[in-house]
């Protein structure tokens, strides 16, 4: 499967075994790792704040949203 590499962005064969995946090469890897470093890129939020937890409680409840909207077009359906 071709894709493009997330650094340079040529398109290049993605192979699970490679050790610099998904790019394309060691140099596009330890670029992107020097960006983190220089904190070009920032995931924004407070450190060690997500909390296991919640995230299970909050997919549940996406879940349970889902299957109701499921339910209730499946109602919809078959009272029409």
């Amino acid at each position: 499967m071709m894709v493009k590499c997330p650094t340079c962005r040529k398109l290049h064969e993605y192979d699970v075994n490679s050790p610099f995946r998904p790019f394309c090469s060691e140099r596009c890897r330890l670029i992107d790792l020097g960006q983190w470093a220089s904190d070009a890129y920032v995931i924004h939020g407070v450190p060690g704040s997500a909390d296991p937890d919640l995230i299970v409680e909050q997919l549940e409840k996406m879940q349970e949203e889902k299957n109701e909207a499921e339910e209730a077009k499946t109602a919809r359906k078959r009272n029409k």
